[in-house]
């Protein structure tokens, strides 16, 4: 399958450099550094073949991770190798760049060596390299006979002697609303990106079932989930048959699935937004609604008011919650609301002044965009209705649920 794996700093210069396969020579390397990291600018595709070889990639901080096919190879699993491969440098070292690579060389070498063999993947669960792949941050406590079974069994993402005092599982429901409003308020864009993370400290091997308020279970009461990824844990023929996710959990925190919705979502909030230019002046006023119930709250929100590149002071007025203030830098108005109360209303109005220019420049009038946090409130809908946990002691274990909403691409045109 792979023939090379090649990681590369920003200039282009090989850091790690692992051939898999005799198809390949060393020098390869060097026909991607000229042809794909010298002409960044030209280069539009992550898939880059030249002859017979091909090249995919993908950017991460101030690195290059490039996969070397000399083959028709199924370019979506070249990907997920890739992606994965940067989870191991995060989970291994905090964080993967060019100084952690560098700083661990040694071990980044040994870890692809052992996630791939001959050019195909092998395991990449964390949670395994941990117990035998091992530094003096990641030390392992595992007898050799138990890490064989778990590296080659059926269940290797989890091994079988995990015990706690108390079992608990923690589920969050993390959703990220991307909408785009027009300067007529029609709406052309809103979906949302959900995923559900999970944090498991359970004993034993326990088998969870997981229950949620999906349309085609609720008998088209409840929410349409698409574009559904699972974690390689759930059993995928019993979500086909019954809706419902079935699994033996990972120990401590991973990612369950990942959904989208597009149907009927709950837009936390709304912005009014009227701005009229007036000569060498503009005049903003923007009013934000919360959408959602008086006894939640939005926290951390941040509104970028656009404002031209000629401005040069401002006369802003906030009724309401928040401070606001010019950053010359952004050629905007910041206005940051640390709490905002379930349907409260708040409102900026603001007086730009512009310097004169000898020819003037038409006002692109970018999009006013919100970042901000909601919780338990789900703009999808989206609720979890049980978690079940079965295991052969039949313990009492906890479970908690929590909820959240945040700001993907949240735009409204002016």
């Amino acid at each position: 399958m792979l023939s090379a794996v090649f990681i590369y700093n920003q200039k282009g210069e090989v850091l790690i450099s692992r051939l898999y396969r005799h198809d390949v020579k060393r020098s390869v390397a060097d026909v991607f550094r000229v042809h794909v990291i010298a002409s960044v600018g030209a280069v539009r595709s992550p898939v880059t073949t030249l002859g017979s070889t091909t090249f995919f990639h993908i950017r991460y901080d101030n690195l290059w991770v490039c996969a070397v096919a000399r083959h028709n190879v199924n370019a979506a699993l070249v990907f997920e190798f890739l992606y994965r491969v940067l989870g191991l440098g995060v989970s291994y070292f905090g964080r993967f760049d060019e100084s952690a690579v560098k700083s661990n060389f040694v071990l980044v070498y040994e870890l692809l060596d052992e996630v791939l063999d001959f050019g195909y993947p092998q395991n990449m669960e964390v949670d395994t390299l941990k117990l035998y792949v091992t530094t003096e941050s990641v030390r392992s406590r595992v007898e050799a006979p138990q890490i064989t079974m778990q590296a080659t069994g059926a269940t290797t993402w989890r091994r079988q002697d995990i015990a706690y005092k108390k079992n608990e599982a923690f589920v969050d429901v993390i959703e990220a609303v991307n909408l785009l409003v027009s300067a007529k308020g029609t709406v052309l864009r809103s979906d949302v990106q959900g995923q559900i993370v999970m944090r498991s400290f359970l004993s034993g091997m326990p088998e969870c079932k997981f229950g949620l308020n999906d349309k085609l279970q609720m008998d088209h009461a409840g929410v349409d989930i698409a574009d559904c990824q699972f974690h390689q844990c759930v059993r995928l023929g019993k979500f086909d048959v019954d809706r419902t996710i079935s699994f033996i959990p990972p120990d401590g925190e991973f990612e369950l699935m990942r959904y989208r919705a597009t149907d009927a979502i709950n837009l936390p909030f709304k912005v009014l937004p009227v701005v009229r230019e007036r000569g060498r002046t503009v005049e903003y006023e923007v009013l934000i609604k919360a959408n959602f119930s008086a006894k939640l709250c939005a926290t951390n929100m941040v509104v970028t008011v656009p404002t031209p590149p000629s401005a040069t002071t401002c006369r802003i007025k906030v009724t309401g919650a928040g401070k606001a203030k010019y950053d010359p830098e952004e050629n905007a108005l910041v206005w940051r609301i640390s709490r905002l109360q379930g349907l409260q209303e708040t409102s900026l109005t603001a007086v730009v002044d512009l310097a004169p220019m000898a020819k003037p420049v038409p006002w692109s009038r970018p999009p006013i965009s919100l970042d901000f946090q909601v919780l338990m409130f789900t703009a999808s809908g989206l609720l979890v209705r049980f978690l079940k946990v079965f295991e052969k002691s039949n313990y009492h274990s906890v479970k908690w649920v929590r909820y959240m909403t945040k700001a993907g691409s949240y735009q409204v045109r002016i």
